[in-house]
């Protein structure tokens, strides 16, 4: 499984050494791939954040989920379809530059934490819109299309031959649910005295049968079964509403397609622009001012990952000889999926990889 870990150290002499150091280490035994992770100068005058992580977690999955319904979990074609400004999210991540249009660097950090949180809040309400609205679309034309014999067309059912229409006689079709069926047996040729004997069974579902009766034209008594005077007239402009309705999917499909690549693009940036903003307040609190530390991105796998933390442990140890991979972090967190669950020498967060995983 991937794992990606941000990491911040210090820019003092002997930590640009070690890292220099740990690429080349990486570079021998291939347990991670190092890129640099950079964000810009930000204002350290406010240091602060208000808990949007979560919103912005649940904002991905739903977004996420929603594309995989939509597209009918073809994995290709969601995996083509969650990107982030143009390249796939891995890409993004180790290739990070900060969006200064979107989060202007001049803003103090509680302004871009709220913008972010602005900006993700109405994806949410967004994407509950056009998901309520596609799924009406998709519903409604199922229905035509997929629904029981009883609200479903039956143009493709029927077939002239099955009717007989004459001055005299005309034919009835009768959805019968199963659990009726023997009712439907016993007392149908007792509705009336001009209903003509043996009924035929023109289609069969697991909830309903339908059946056609002929009768002479005088009123009859449908004791309560579904009766339908068929008219393929009726039937073929229903049909065209359904073609209609199939047209009016697409099109919505498309808009729908088109709006969750966009979101999902959007609301992917403000999630690694946080990462940014947590991993630049901790450096500040942890290395002090003036700000200087560089950030980097390690690309791992489960399975390097405990070797991984050995040799940075064995290269920063100098940063707080007395941290130990295995000490609980006891600093306040109020940005949990940023938290550190482990305290380090370095500065390192975890980023929880399971929301890339597309299948």
């Amino acid at each position: 499984m991937t794992e990606l870990w941000l990491v911040s150290v210090p820019l003092d002499k002997t930590s640009l050494t070690n890292v220099d150091k740990l690429k080349r280490i990486l570079a021998k035994n291939n347990r991670a791939s190092c890129f640099k992770f950079s964000i810009p100068d930000l204002k350290v005058r406010h240091l602060c954040s208000n808990g949007i992580s979560f919103l912005l977690v649940s904002v991905i999955k739903k977004t996420l989920q929603c594309m995989k319904e939509v597209m009918e979990h073809t994995a290709d074609k969601v995996q083509e379809s969650t990107l982030a400004n143009g390249v796939d999210l891995m890409s993004y991540v180790t290739g990070f530059q900060w969006d200064k249009a979107k989060y202007p660097t001049a803003l103090p950090l509680c302004s871009l934490t709220e913008i972010i949180n602005k900006e993700v809040s109405q994806m949410e309400e967004e994407l509950k819109s056009h998901a309520a609205a596609y799924n009406i679309v998709k519903t409604t034309l199922e229905r035509r299309l997929k629904g029981d014999l009883q609200s479903r067309s039956l143009n493709d059912i029927v077939k002239r031959e099955d009717l007989v229409v004459s001055e005299y006689l005309t034919t009835l079709l009768v959805v019968v649910s199963r659990r009726r069926f023997l009712q439907w047996e016993r007392t149908y040729e007792s509705f009336s005295e001009f209903v003509v004997p043996r009924s035929k069974v023109l289609k069969q579902s697991s909830e309903c049968l339908l059946f056609s009766i002929q009768k002479v034209r005088l009123a009859y008594d449908p004791h309560s079964f579904n009766v339908h005077e068929y008219s393929f007239d009726v039937e073929a402009k229903e049909q065209q509403e359904t073609m209609q309705h199939i047209v009016h999917k697409k099109e919505q499909y498309g808009i729908f397609v088109h709006w969750l690549k966009v979101n999902f693009s959007g609301v992917f940036l403000a999630w690694i622009h946080l990462k940014a903003l947590r991993v630049f307040v901790e450096s500040v609190l942890r290395y002090g001012i003036p700000v200087s530390y560089q950030a980097l991105v390690l690309h791992t796998d489960k399975k390097r990952s405990k070797k991984l933390k050995e040799e940075l442990a064995s290269l920063f140890i100098h940063l707080e000889p007395t941290a130990s991979t295995s000490k609980a972090h006891q600093a306040s967190c109020d940005i949990p999926e940023l938290c550190q669950h482990e305290y380090f020498s370095y500065i390192c967060y975890h980023i929880n990889t399971n929301l890339l995983e597309i299948s």
